[in-house]
């Protein structure tokens, strides 16, 4: 494998992780920005709808909105609290014909070790997704 596999020029270390799910793009989206906050996000009652505005999830991650379109993306900073860095991530849903696909791309990783990190956690809220609507 090589050891520089996720290595960008310009944004660090980076992660992308994608799950098509057997439901409409707009009840993907309504879940995502509200009850399944807590599958990709964490412990969060809303998230803020405008750029610039922050939010901190009850287990400690923070951020900062970046975009957000909605029914088509939200790109966010992303920062644990156990991390003295923040990173970016950006969530995007599209209308596929099985349904739709949900992306996960995960920037500005510290190193190979984070980003080996963050693959295993998008897998698994990929996964989690994938239990909620089916395939």
């Amino acid at each position: 494998m090589d050891d520089t596999t996720g290595l960008t020029k310009d944004a660090g270390w980076e992660v992308g992780v994608r799950q098509t799910v057997s439901a409409p793009l707009d009840e993907v989206w309504q879940w995502m920005l509200g009850e399944g906050l807590g599958v990709w996000l964490g412990d969060i009652d809303a998230l803020p709808t405008e750029k610039g505005q922050p939010y901190e999830t009850r287990d400690g991650v923070r951020g900062t909105i970046r975009s957000r379109t909605d029914g088509v993306r939200v790109r966010l900073t992303w920062q644990p609290q156990d991390w003295p860095h923040d990173s970016t991530l950006q969530v995007t849903v599209k209308d596929v014909p099985s349904g739709t696909t949900i992306g996960f791309h995960h920037e500005k990783l510290a190193d190979r070790d984070e980003r080996k990190l963050m693959l295993g956690h998008w897998k698994n809220v990929a996964a989690s997704i994938l239990a909620r609507f089916g395939g």
